[in-house]
């Protein structure tokens, strides 16, 4: 199983901001995968797995945004009923917590890449095999 690197955004919690970080993003041609967003005490918090990572955390550091980076557990699963919960139970019988989770395009007909934090990447990576 592949890793991807996420970058979590702080932003100001105001309306606009998550099209003023993806526009962002697109000026400089960096592809969004897939993203999550919310607000947590007072801030906004994105985020995003792209195709440029380097690329996207220059833009943001340009406006100002702060961000930090890590690697998530990357699962291109098929398009039907069962599939995550099959994933996710080989993550579970492995020990391995699962702390986040969202999915993105994975750019082909009837396929989802979803997109783990959890807690012991490389057992993670054992165990979704």
């Amino acid at each position: 199983m592949p890793k991807a690197r996420q970058l979590t955004v702080s932003v100001t919690d105001r309306p606009g901001m998550l099209g003023e970080v993806a526009s962002a993003l697109g000026e400089k041609k960096v592809n969004i995968r897939a993203f999550t967003a919310w607000v947590e005490g007072g801030r906004g918090l994105i985020r995003v797995v792209v195709d440029k990572p380097a690329t996207a955390k220059r833009a943001m550091a340009s406006h100002g945004w702060e961000t930090t980076e890590e690697d998530v557990l990357a699962v291109t699963l098929t398009d039907s009923p069962g599939s995550l919960g099959k994933v996710a139970n080989k993550l579970g019988k492995a020990g391995v917590n699962i702390q986040q989770a969202y999915i993105g395009s994975a750019g082909a007909a009837r396929r989802v890449n979803v997109y783990f934090g959890v807690s012991d990447l490389k057992a993670a990576l054992k165990a979704a095999r």
